[in-house]
């Protein structure tokens, strides 16, 4: 994967920021509330993973507190992230 090079203004010759919309992750977090099934049925609906993939990602958040997911771009992310928070499971992006 190729390193992004900041934007350099002409006008100003300084560098500005820019976002890499690809490298961001949607985290899903422990809670109390939720059963391992009702995680796995929500990852493999809205996610769209495998219910092994699931079930690791679901064992994951119990052990560690959280697991990323999914990966992609913020747009990519956003209705899957919108999706999970409607079934009441803590998620957020992250870059």
């Amino acid at each position: 994967m190729s390193e992004q090079k900041p934007y350099v203004s002409p006008e100003t010759n300084e560098e500005v920021d820019t976002l890499d919309d690809s490298g961001c992750s949607l985290v899903l977090w422990n809670d109390d509330v939720h059963t391992f099934d009702y995680v796995i049925k929500a990852l493999v609906d809205i996610c769209r993973h495998t219910e092994e993939q699931a079930e690791q990602c679901a064992i994951l958040v119990h052990c560690h507190g959280k697991c990323a997911v999914k990966h992609g771009s913020y747009s990519e992310l956003l209705p899957m992230h919108q999706a999970l928070l409607d079934k009441q499971l803590t998620t957020e992006i992250q870059e």
